[in-house]
């Protein structure tokens, strides 16, 4: 069994604690995600690290890159895979770490002309499992220098993987939760106003919708706007 020196333990345990506070913080996905890459290179002394996600939306299903700390923002723009390609589709299939001594000389590593561009040459892919056998995406972590990743800074890693994993689910479940609450106190708001219009204007209950709609365009400001503005225009009445 290796010895991990007390330090590097200790930077992975600040690690985690800075992703645990993730979780619970206000943070959107954005932010969840470039906090994990920052925070996983800093304690596992990669040069770089990158997020890739599962896009479930469409069929065949995507994985996208989501967040590096390290390549130009424009880079990480509409860059994905068929979730069956490159060496993030196979770690995210396969469902087991991978490890290569040098990324130019896999088949199935895509993306050699970044590689060669910021000098990459090995690589550590994790997949980030949120339950036993579900995985939501892979976080890769790239040298610059040979590197052989031992077993305990694999199980290091993946630790972390984890953690992150159920941040960002966490995060994606909140923000799916507050987007559906503020519809249906949206949709409550117009349905009041809309009353208001029926009786104080003698309209249909789509005329008085429509209305609505036109003062939104028109005004350029949202339906749950004009319907506040109608419901405090009656209470001053």
């Amino acid at each position: 069994m290796e010895k991990i020196p007390p330090e590097t333990y200790d930077r992975y345990i600040k690690g985690l604690m800075d992703i645990s506070r993730a979780i619970t913080s206000d943070l959107y996905i954005e932010d969840i995600l470039k906090l994990i890459v920052m925070v996983t290179a800093r304690v596992t002394g990669v040069e770089i690290c990158s997020l890739w996600l599962i896009d479930d939306s469409q069929e065949p299903k995507k994985i996208r890159l989501k967040a590096t700390q390290a390549i130009d923002p424009d880079y990480v723009k509409d860059r994905s895979l068929n979730l069956e390609e490159g060496v993030v589709g196979y770690v995210a299939t396969q469902k087991k770490p991978l490890i290569l001594k040098d990324v130019l000389k896999e088949p199935r590593f895509k993306e050699k002309e970044m590689a060669k561009k910021l000098g990459l040459v090995s690589m550590l892919g994790i997949p980030m499992y949120v339950k036993e056998d579900k995985v939501i995406g892979v976080l890769n972590c790239f040298t610059t220098t040979p590197r052989d990743f031992s077993e305990t800074e694999i199980n290091l890693i993946t630790t972390v993987a984890n953690q992150a994993a159920v941040a960002i689910f966490n995060t994606e479940l909140m923000v799916k939760t507050k987007v559906i609450q503020e519809e249906l106190e949206t949709r409550k708001l117009v349905e009041r106003a809309k009353e208001i219009l029926m009786n104080k204007r003698d309209m249909t209950g789509e005329e008085a919708f429509r209305w609505m709609q036109k003062r939104s365009m028109d005004s350029r400001k949202s339906m749950r706007a004009i319907a506040e503005a109608i419901l405090l225009s009656a209470e001053l009445e």
